[in-house]
């Protein structure tokens, strides 16, 4: 899998990206996971939605946006679609799920999280397979589909949005510290990202938390 270099931005901007490199391969399917993963790229949508809301919010620095005008954004996106949300969250922790209720108006849209930390509450609240975490590990793009899958199902939401990977310090089921996988599950569409992140602990979940959003965001602007 190729990945590309992050664009520079200057460190001290507003919602700039870390020295990680974000590999922009994922797997989109209706029905059933395949069993090759990351088979297309990331689609990037149309331009902004047009509301003042998401406007005077987005401040862009070359291709990062603020959390907050992310969060904005899909809380805009859901309402006018009609659609409800929910977040399953290892490494962030409920972050993702913070962002999006910090915007006004968040209720018509968020149901709730699910912040599934031990590998074994993955299984019990999720409904990850066992049999799949036993043979990679909780950090892998198929559990973090099953999450995004899992939390759907739990929430009784259209739209489920998960993440799971390695925060640091030290790696987890062989996985190198900065490796993460995002998901977003929806009626008919399942997106799986690999993200490949530099920076310490806090730097990684600021940045699996925009790329949440972000990867969210998207999805839903593609939709009908």
């Amino acid at each position: 899998m190729r990945c590309s270099p992050p664009r520079s931005s200057s460190p001290s901007s507003p919602g700039s990206r870390s020295s990680g490199t974000r590999c922009g391969w994922f797997a989109r399917v209706s029905g059933p996971w395949p069993s090759g993963r990351h088979v297309g790229r990331v689609g990037r949508g149309p331009g902004p939605v047009r509301a003042p809301v998401v406007s005077d919010l987005a401040r862009q620095d070359g291709d990062a946006v603020l959390p907050a005008a992310l969060a904005a954004e899909v809380i805009l996106l859901c309402r006018e679609r009609g659609l409800t949300i929910a977040t399953a969250e290892s490494l962030t922790g409920g972050l993702v799920c913070g962002e999006l209720t910090a915007v006004p108006g968040a209720s018509v849209a968020v149901r709730g999280a699910v912040v599934a930390y031990a590998t074994d509450r993955k299984a019990a609240l999720l409904q990850v397979p066992d049999a799949l975490l036993a043979d990679r590990g909780a950090v892998d793009g198929d559990v973090a589909r099953a999450m995004a899958v899992g939390v759907r199902r739990a929430m009784l939401a259209e739209i489920g949005v998960a993440t799971t990977g390695v925060a640091g310090p030290e790696p987890q089921d062989g996985k190198t510290v900065g490796t993460v996988f995002i998901a977003v599950s929806g009626p008919a569409t399942d997106v799986v990202e690999e993200l490949h992140l530099s920076g310490d602990r806090a730097q990684i979940r600021a940045e699996t938390v925009q790329a949440a959003l972000r990867l969210c965001r998207d999805v839903l602007r593609q939709s009908s």
